[in-house]
């Protein structure tokens, strides 16, 4: 498995640390799939704040998706780089057909753990190369996560993926977490998915730097609501809203919302 897959590996740990100490979200497949492999990470990787922010950014996710499939009831539900996560489990996808994207060693590792049923398949893909979007037979309208993907693609790759996605659907509501370029530039040196070996990550300052003539920028959502931050409790609290929660990570990652 290359060192971007074994990233997978680092947001499961996170998700399972905060379901079992009851926090953010309830995630019992994360906590199952990790206590039956105990993957190896070390370093950063499994520090706590890490997991906190792993956390409630997959909480975050998690409710804007809620609020768009009640929007959009009969969307296709795309989640690219989907890596290990259940929220297909936590969100669930009723009257929604749901594709979970990655690549084929990761849908293999995923297959273990998941199965596949009428409304919902996982897809063998690269964010890089999109003909996986021809196995999709929807295209009036998709929602589309990118939960810790941006960083592996150069610009011009993000564009041509949102280019390839506008051509495929009518209607695209799409939420992407990025780093910075400042963010980008110091990951060589400071980010825990140096730790799987990954070295090599991009970054963009503009949030319209992705859009195209068809799908344009909403807005900007914090990474971290108060409500998820207060969760936490005295010392610790305190740590992650002014190191996690503060100015200084708004340095490094943003939570952006497009429309098509």
């Amino acid at each position: 498995m290359n060192s971007v897959n074994k990233t997978m590996y680092i947001p499961l740990y996170g998700k399972a640390y905060v379901s079992k100490k009851g926090l953010f979200i309830n995630d019992k497949k994360a906590e199952e799939i990790w206590e039956e492999n105990s993957f190896s990470l070390k370093g950063k990787s499994k520090s706590k704040w890490l997991a906190y922010y792993m956390g409630i950014r997959s909480a975050v996710y998690d409710e804007w998706l809620k609020q768009q499939m009640a929007k959009l009831q009969n969307a296709a539900i795309i989640h690219i780089g989907c890596g290990l996560d259940s929220r297909i489990i936590r969100v669930g996808n009723e009257s929604h057909k749901w594709y979970d994207i990655d690549f084929l060693e990761v849908i293999e590792e995923r297959k273990k753990y998941y199965c596949e049923n009428p409304n919902y398949q996982m897809l063998v893909g690269d964010a890089r190369n999109c003909k996986w979007l021809d196995a999709i037979n929807e295209n009036a309208s998709a929602i589309v996560l990118m939960e810790g993907v941006s960083m592996y693609l150069s610009l011009e790759e993000m564009k041509q993926l949102i280019d390839n996605l506008c051509n495929k659907f009518e209607k695209i509501s799409l939420l992407v977490d990025c780093y910075t370029t400042f963010s980008a530039k110091i990951s060589k040196h400071k980010n825990p998915i140096n730790d799987v070996g990954v070295t090599m990550v991009y970054g963009i300052d503009d949030p319209k730097a992705y859009q195209n003539q068809e799908l344009i920028f909403v807005k900007e959502h914090t990474m971290t609501p108060k409500k998820y931050v207060d969760e936490l409790k005295g010392l610790e609290r305190f740590v992650f809203a002014h190191l996690y929660a503060g100015a200084f990570s708004k340095k490094l990652y943003r939570l952006y919302e497009y429309e098509k």
